[in-house]
């Protein structure tokens, strides 16, 4: 009986994975089956440049006029690229500094190049705002919503709760029913700063103005008090303080509830707009979508081919326990390819080189048990001794040879460029995937095939 419900369990887990995996053949079975009302949905893989098409840029900033940390002012260009990237609705954007100076963009999937190209190489744009009257706000959601506004007024967009709601509406309409323009921008902040209350020792974020946006700043706060003064970079607001009395020196404190990571990111967002970095576009590649759905079907057939070679080694060589070995790599398969849809995985050619290695991996833990099986068989013992002796004994090589692979995989992750990355994070999942499978999912179909009958004909495991 137990066996009976593991192996009901099995083939409904392996459904329920393939469903996930590749839900249009389920959809296509059902339609042949003639069975009504099966339409299954699930999310697509994550296809990187080189696998969707798309542009490859490289960004060189002129980092001669930065007086701070010109890592720091990289960071911040990086930030402000990767919002404005995210924005324009890239899929798997991949934005990195390359050496001190160059910043390499990576647009998967994007259809207008030159737009991109516009929006990217803009100079950051920081500006201060001050409350919009109510009625203003409810007259311009009025204005670009008409009948869809439906009730939606600038009290209710403008609250904090609704911050992403918000965005949403600035981006669509590139007009603002919450803020307006105080006439204070980036040139008039010198620099921002982490800094620690004296108290509470909370990070907060310093900011020292020149002498115009002292001036500025001065009039802003006190006709300002108890008010919110926004600051937006690339016209969305990325903190929204408070006035709690009039500033006129010229020396402000952003507090609040912030971590320190959340303070040094928004430092980052503001020297970034109040230091601006000038970048030029050095490098432009652009691969087809074509060209990319080539590389797709020539990498996909070349995995095919390598499970079909590998199956039928394992066949040929180790009989029925290899047809249990194919079985766990099918359910290996389907369990590798799930994780990558949940985590996500952007897929690029290096991340399916890391996948196939993978299964050779996972089929490389079957070998040294099977081979320990055929010797503990040819030493006389029975079927159920020699598949104890052949999993307690291969555990320790299958256990080192996965553990170096791993650790290989989590140097190449963390020290290496993103084409690199998506090789070892591929390659990692495969192996810590094939732990399991070797371990649980080959052992326990071993197990359904211990008995008696299959005692007698030994033939079939050696």
């Amino acid at each position: 009986m137990r066996k009976n419900l593991f192996l009901i369990a099995t083939i409904l887990g392996s459904l329920l994975l393939l469903a996930f995996v590749a839900p249009q053949w389920i959809n296509k079975a059902a339609q042949k089956l003639h069975i009504p009302k099966v339409n299954i949905s699930a999310p697509a893989f994550h296809l990187g440049l080189d696998l969707l098409g798309g542009t490859h840029l490289i960004y060189q900033a002129d980092l001669s006029k930065v007086a701070g940390s010109a890592g720091d002012a990289m960071q911040g260009v990086r930030d402000v690229v990767e919002r404005r990237v995210n924005l324009f609705g890239v899929s798997e954007p991949v934005v990195q500094i390359s050496g001190t100076d160059r910043l390499i963009v990576d647009l998967a999937g994007i259809h207008d190049v030159n737009q991109a190209i516009q929006l990217i190489g803009q100079t950051p744009f920081l500006e201060f705002k001050t409350i919009l009257p109510t009625a203003q706000g409810d007259a311009i959601i009025k204005q670009v919503l008409g009948a869809k506004a439906q009730g939606l007024t600038a009290a209710v967009l403008c609250a904090p709760a609704n911050a992403a709601t918000l965005n949403q509406f600035l981006l669509a309409f590139k007009v603002d029913p919450c803020y307006q323009s105080s006439g204070l921008n980036g040139s008039g902040l010198s620099t921002a700063q982490v800094s620690f209350n004296n108290q509470s020792l909370s990070p907060q974020v310093s900011l020292e103005l020149n002498a115009q946006g002292a001036k500025l700043f001065g009039e802003i706060t006190q006709a300002n008090l108890g008010k919110t003064v926004a600051i937006y970079l690339d016209g969305l607001p990325i903190s929204t303080p408070t006035v709690q009395s009039a500033i006129t020196d010229g020396h402000a404190v952003i507090s609040g509830n912030f971590t320190p990571d959340e303070a040094k990111t928004l430092v980052e967002r503001l020297n970034s707009g109040a230091l601006p970095v000038p970048i030029a576009l050095v490098s432009q590649q652009t691969i087809g979508a074509s060209l990319g759905q080539d590389s797709l079907a020539r990498s996909l057939k070349a995995g095919v081919y390598g499970l079909i070679f590998v199956a039928l080694f394992m066949i040929l060589f180790y009989r029925l326990p290899g047809v249990i070995s194919v079985i766990a790599l099918l359910i290996y398969v389907l369990i590798v390819l799930s994780l990558y849809k949940l985590i996500p995985v952007t897929l690029t050619l290096a991340g399916i080189a890391g996948f196939i290695l993978s299964l050779g991996m996972a089929v490389d833990a079957n070998i040294l048990i099977f081979a320990r099986m055929k010797e503990e068989l040819a030493g006389g013992k029975s079927l159920h001794v020699a598949m104890h002796e052949g999993f307690s004994r291969a555990w320790l090589s299958v256990r080192d040879s996965h553990v170096t692979t791993l650790i290989g995989a989590v140097v190449l992750y963390a020290t290496t460029s993103s084409i690199v990355k998506g090789f070892a994070l591929t390659l990692g999942i495969g192996v810590l995937t094939s732990l399991f499978t070797a371990t649980m999912v080959t052992r326990t179909f071993l197990n359904l095939v211990a008995t008696k009958w299959f005692e007698r004909k030994q033939w079939l495991f050696r």
